[in-house]
């Protein structure tokens, strides 16, 4: 009787547990995810805390040469 009432409630589907499969695989890969942003966002603050001041022109190394006055 167990079995039948076991079958009859749902069971084991094999699309429902398919389906559970890929939603833990997806938090999974959610969660990795999530990992790898926050430490890059760590090393983002880090390097920003580093060059606290600094204004973003100060901090870029540009390599270009003195302008030339425009012919008239």
């Amino acid at each position: 009787m167990a079995k039948a009432l076991l079958g009859y409630v749902g069971g084991s589907d094999p699309r429902l547990l398919a389906e559970m499969r890929r939603l833990q695989q997806r938090v999974q890969d959610l969660e990795s995810e999530l990992v790898r942003i926050q430490s890059e966002n760590d090393a983002l603050a880090a390097a920003a805390a580093q060059h606290e001041g600094e204004s973003l022109l100060d901090r870029i190394d540009l390599d270009v040469p003195q302008a030339e006055p425009a012919l008239t």
